[in-house]
């Protein structure tokens, strides 16, 4: 049902933590689930992000998927962090099942959130990203999911 790559993300998760003073912090959740998924991110002063560590409660595809988010945004610029989608997170992790594509959702608006964190305490405007949502529902029509 899982790769290998989820379950090692999983068992042995990346970046687990805080970062203090972080330059970015986002909290983004999924009401229908439970889970929550909190990034922070450590960005220097040519907009590189030095680190990344995140607290997740939440299934283990949503750790493993927060785990794999870390990876894959640190020494990347902040454009290049927004570039980060749900798809690649995926892609990372050699595949999710369908129930639980949620999870990278969740990852990437939490990085989203982060740098959105970042832009307004810096005054700074990022192309391409827009104010994200504290639920991944938000908005949405209200659908059933099956298990």
């Amino acid at each position: 049902m899982y790769s290998e790559k989820v379950m090692d993300h999983f068992q042995n998760p990346r970046n687990v933590g805080e970062i203090e003073n972080a330059s970015g912090v986002g909290t983004v959740g999924n009401a229908k689930c439970g889970d929550i998924m909190r990034i922070y991110l450590d960005i220097d002063e040519n907009q590189i992000i030095r680190d990344c560590k995140f607290k997740t409660f939440g299934c283990g595809a949503a750790v493993a998927t927060s785990s794999m988010a870390t990876e894959l945004v640190k020494g990347k610029n902040i454009q290049e962090a927004l570039q980060i989608t749900n798809k690649a997170v995926m892609e990372a992790l050699d595949g999710l099942p369908p129930v639980k594509v949620h999870c990278s959702l969740l990852a990437e608006e939490a990085i989203h959130a982060a740098l959105w964190d970042y832009a307004e305490k810096n005054g700074i405007k990022i192309e391409g990203l827009t104010k994200p949502k504290s639920d991944i529902h938000e908005g949405e029509e209200e659908e059933e999911e099956e298990y």
